[in-house]
């Protein structure tokens, strides 16, 4: 028996008597690896690749695959439930029994009107168990950039800092700003006149095509988003024909990698949590163009926060085609 060490991953093998090399850990059966036929990564199967696979063979030798990590506080609580505090993402919060607006505020350390402009509601909005909300990683408000928008017109509309808008969205420069973007406005405060941000246009019932095969595994949620689930390398198309606005790589407020299209009447197209992008920004795509493979599985760069392979499809400035459909129901490029 001997060991090898290759990119610091150590590994047992053995020679048998016909001369041939064999590795002893069950990984190594399966050369499409842990998610060939799971749709998500479950905990189950991140420690079967964490835990030695030691087998005794003929009785004469021991072989053993083990692979040594250094595992952050914040490695571990994304594979096994999230970080308790994620002061950096925007996440969702499901109400629970006894939850109130103010609890709710106060337990994620933003203000109650932060609480309220981010999902359209007001003081004596009523709220039930089982509800989703939108929680920004700061008070604040959510913005959503138009034709004409600057930074400085932002900043100066709701009473924030310009370079705090630029910093605490990853923007290269003020100037950085496309249609469409949904920007986070650190210490800013709605105009009394100012209308809701989900403001839709009226579209024809076949603007758009499904952008991806798959499952809907969750409806409407987060600004205008529906998302879909399917094996990690699964196509992605461009929903309409459009010009590439944003391709980010990263983890993006929790995204993750994430294109953004601009198409007719100022419509754009949102798609995340992608494995790899085909497109740049300027580039002039048409309708059912690939443009990426969907991604998203934990622990894999660009996945965001995100519990398994799927697309996160998000439409701003229209109606999400994808609404319409149930939990559970299959969709089909066509």
């Amino acid at each position: 028996m001997a060991i090898y060490s290759e990119g610091g991953n150590f590994s047992a093998f053995a020679s048998l008597n016909n001369g041939q090399t064999v590795f002893f850990n069950s990984f190594f059966n399966n050369p499409k690896g842990p998610n060939e036929d799971s749709l998500f990564f479950s905990k189950a199967s991140a420690l079967a690749l964490e835990t030695p696979d030691l087998k005794i063979i003929q009785d004469n030798a021991i072989g053993g695959v083990s692979t040594p990590q250094i595992l952050t506080p914040k490695v571990l609580g994304d594979t096994f439930g999230g970080s308790p505090a994620d002061t950096d993402n925007i996440i969702e919060h499901i109400i629970q029994p006894g939850d109130s607006l103010q609890s709710i505020a106060e337990n994620y350390n933003i203000s109650l009107n932060t609480l309220l402009w981010a999902n359209g509601l007001i003081n004596s909005s009523k709220i039930k168990v089982g509800q989703t909300l939108v929680i920004l990683p700061v008070s604040g408000l959510l913005h959503v950039v138009k034709s004409g928008d600057t930074i400085g017109g932002i900043s100066q509309k709701y009473k924030s800092k310009t370079d705090a808008i630029v910093a605490f969205n990853s923007l290269a420069n003020e100037a950085d700003i496309y249609i469409g973007d949904i920007l986070i406005v650190p210490d800013g405060v709605m105009p009394k006149t100012s209308s809701s941000i989900n403001i839709q246009t009226a579209i024809a019932d076949n603007f758009f095509i499904f952008p991806t095969e798959g499952k809907i595994t969750q409806g409407l949620h987060y600004y205008n988003a529906v998302d879909v689930a399917n094996k990690c390398g699964t196509s992605v198309y461009a929903a309409a024909s459009g010009q590439i606005q944003r391709v980010k790589y990263g983890y993006n407020f929790g995204g993750g990698n994430y294109i953004t299209i601009l198409h007719s009447g100022g419509i754009v197209t949102y798609y995340g949590h992608l494995m790899t992008i085909f497109v740049k920004p300027g580039d002039v795509v048409n309708v059912g163009d690939r443009i990426a493979l969907i991604g998203g599985q934990p622990g894999m760069a660009g996945a965001g926060r995100s519990t398994g392979c799927h697309l996160h499809f998000e439409t701003i400035g229209a109606k999400n085609p994808l609404a319409k459909y149930l939990i559970g129901a299959k969709i089909n490029f066509k």
